[in-house]
């Protein structure tokens, strides 16, 4: 069977390029297409071809990659994948349009929608200049939602990392889709089942990640609170907190397990889609205070692996807080949690169950 790896654009390092980084990996033997590639920033592909696109051409590309928004589904159509059994597209917006021949199979790791023409404001609002070109970019939206539409209906089967996102996909695409919980490597934290008197936040400093309501719950409380990553709130945060918080800027990878494993909890006040750093805590025997909506009711288990509160106010925070401190965490199950539920062997199982489906070969346990 020919497989083709599709990914929107790999200019970059993050959740989306994690997971396309695994599949390229389980699949070695399958060709790899992309808008535009920088290998110099970001994920590892040794030496495999990276297929690109007309994109890759223009000057600057992969530093302006945002601002060709409206060239990239036409640049997707044009790729050629009529030679392909299977194609598995990793999107949240324009690797999806891509085209197959009908007797292919079209798998669609679907990390959410197009997010900047279906909640424009929300993602936007961090970039000043988009208030003074509102009313222009919002008509070439008009029709980039359209265009949108008509190819989210190419793929023949969609799996989405969290039932948030799959609601989503239904919702705006008209499509179902299964859910499959991203992986982690789990061997790349380590557990500890002595913990340390310090709370601990993991996030880039940007404002959906409310680390605000984070700060002032600690400043009331007076406990000790280390805050790790950068970004442009950083100053602004600073300027608020006090004595108790410490800010430690961006650590290296051997610090993020060490801290991980030692604290007493680890802190997320932002509403995330999906979300690593929850999992990434119950693989280091950590539990979690999480903000109770969006990824981590798939990936939490309220009262043995965190808690959650209910509003995104430092009050309902230090509730949730008071109510953590009650209880006589078991470190070691919080561990096997994270382990058996969302390990890459876990994930994979999973996956290729799916897979198989789609291609004809029928699992009798797997189901819409």
């Amino acid at each position: 069977m020919k497989i083709a790896l599709v990914h929107d654009y790999l200019t970059q390092r993050g959740g989306a390029e994690r997971v396309f980084e695994l599949l390229c990996k389980r699949y070695p033997e399958a060709d790899i297409f992309t808008s535009v590639y920088d290998p110099q920033k970001t994920i590892d592909l040794g030496d495999r071809i990276v297929n690109t696109t007309l994109l890759q051409k223009i000057p600057y590309a992969a530093k302006y990659f945002r601002s060709m928004a409206p060239l990239y589904f036409p640049a997707f159509r044009a790729l050629d994948l009529q030679d392909y059994d299977l194609i598995i597209s990793s999107s949240t917006s324009f690797a999806k349009a891509v085209r197959k021949n009908p007797n292919a199979r079209h798998i669609c790791f679907c990390h959410n929608v197009t997010r900047f023409l279906w909640d424009t404001a929300t993602y936007l609002k961090e970039y000043g200049d988009y208030k003074y070109f509102a009313s222009l970019i919002e008509q070439v939206f008009q029709v980039m939602r359209k265009v949108d539409l008509k190819y989210a209906q190419e793929p023949d089967l969609y799996i989405a990392n969290s039932s948030v996102v799959a609601r989503r996909i239904e919702n705006i695409y008209g499509k179902q889709a299964m859910m499959v919980n991203y992986p982690i490597d789990t061997s790349k934290f380590v557990f500890s089942n002595i913990k340390d008197e310090y709370y601990l936040a993991s996030a880039r400093m940007i404002s959906y990640k409310r680390l605000d309501i984070i700060v002032e719950a600690f400043n009331w409380l007076g406990w000790q609170l280390l805050i790790s990553g950068d970004g442009p709130e950083l100053e602004h945060l600073k300027s608020k907190a006090l004595r108790n918080i410490q800010f430690l800027g961006h650590v290296s990878d051997h610090r993020r397990k060490d801290l991980f494993s030692k604290a007493k909890s680890i802190i997320v006040a932002a509403l995330e889609d999906y979300g690593l750093v929850p999992v990434e805590a119950n693989a280091s025997g950590t539990p979690v205070i999480a903000y109770g909506a969006g990824g981590v009711l798939d990936t939490q288990i309220p009262g043995e692996t965190g808690v959650f509160f209910k509003r995104q106010t430092p009050e309902s925070l230090q509730v949730a807080l008071l109510e953590a401190k009650g209880i006589s965490w078991d470190y070691d199950r919080i561990r096997n949690h994270a382990v058996t539920n969302f390990s890459e062997k876990a994930f994979f199982s999973k996956v290729e169950q799916i897979i198989n489906q789609a291609c004809g070969i029928y699992h009798p346990n797997l189901e819409f």
